[in-house]
């Protein structure tokens, strides 16, 4: 039979009261107490029944993750992340997949919130970088936590984890530049997502610090999927016209980057003698591709725990910040990149 917490506190040799209260994180019970009843739960293997503990009380023990991503592996990176965070702390995790350009989102994920009983919100782009939607739910009276790209919170509606995609760019740029590209192409991601913005700036800033002209012929716009990296990559690579034809190309997400890749090897363009391709995130594709793609690593993983603890913290009320970790991405050197010839 399961557990029940009056075999915790039984076992514990305390109250069920004070059970609760460990379970629930409170503040109020002492380390050697919180010990024991702690060590009664894992002996016991005791699991709150969460859904029954938010109809009890006032307290809603349940965040949600919303997004809006083509992206699996990001998203699958993100729910596991935040999910690592929610299981300790005894929360339970609600997911929520919409569509950021639906005219009824806000109207949409307000509905959710109040119908669920939410605590509290993860939001990623692009729906973390939308303010009047982002105020629309902290006007609800709910804590929100937002995943952005920069180097510093763009306001203070709310507490944002900030990811520096500028100086990463500009890092893998300088990268290509070190093995003698000059010739420099840029894929983006969809032109909406600060993201892409930033990512190009770090390509720019790259460029300019090295004293290479900037050429708009070698800028393809996109969005972050792997079609874009195929068609990006033929109409770079044409032929046709008096188009400068780059000796590398700088992909805005490691999937733009393998469709990149693909392209070449249809064009029978060989990676990384005739063509340096590097991508950014260092997702799965990185590694599936032949060669594996230099890129960024950038620890989604990670980024979304630290995301879910502060919106916990936030939530239980022992913070009020409005930035935590900044992370900049790694250059992760592999087989798509290599001296230009």
């Amino acid at each position: 039979m399961k557990a029940t917490i009056n075999d915790v506190a039984k076992q514990a040799g305390v109250s069920i009261k004070t059970v609760s209260r460990v379970i629930n994180n409170e503040t109020s019970v002492r380390q050697l107490t919180r010990e024991k009843v702690q060590l009664a739960v894992d002996e016991l293997n005791y699991q709150p029944n969460l859904s029954a503990r938010n109809l009890a009380g006032a307290k809603s023990f349940s965040v949600a993750y919303i997004y809006d991503n083509p992206n699996a592996y990001y998203i699958i990176d993100m729910q596991e992340g935040i999910l690592s965070a929610c299981k300790k702390q005894g929360f339970e995790l609600l997911i929520h997949p919409c569509d950021a350009k639906n005219e009824n989102i806000t109207e949409e994920v307000v509905n959710m919130v109040k119908h669920a009983r939410i605590a509290g919100l993860i939001l990623t782009p692009p729906l973390s970088e939308m303010p009047e939607f982002v105020k629309s739910l902290v006007d609800l009276d709910v804590k929100v936590v937002r995943i952005m790209s920069g180097d510093v919170a763009p306001d203070e509606l709310s507490p944002c984890v900030m990811v520096n995609d500028r100086e990463a760019a500009q890092t893998i740029t300088q990268h290509l530049i070190d093995l003698g590209h000059k010739d420099i192409a840029f894929i983006a991601g969809d032109a909406k997502h600060m993201s892409t913005i930033e990512r190009y700036k770090g390509y720019r800033k790259a460029l300019k610090a090295s004293n290479i002209d900037f050429n708009k012929s070698l800028i393809i716009e996109g969005d972050y999927s792997f079609d874009s990296g195929v068609s990006g990559a033929k109409q770079l690579m044409s032929t046709e016209g008096n188009n400068t034809r780059p000796t590398a190309i700088f992909s805005c997400n490691d999937e733009i980057a393998a469709g990149a890749l693909f392209a070449a090897r249809l064009m029978n363009i060989s990676i990384p003698e005739q063509l340096s391709i590097v991508g950014f995130e260092n997702s799965p594709f990185s590694r599936q591709t032949w060669p594996k793609l230099t890129t960024a690593d950038q620890p989604n993983g990670q980024i979304a725990e630290d995301a879910a603890n502060l919106l916990l913290s936030q939530v239980r009320k022992q913070k009020n910040q409005v930035t935590i970790s900044q992370y900049v991405p790694k250059l992760i050197v592999r087989d798509s990149s290599a001296q230009c010839n």
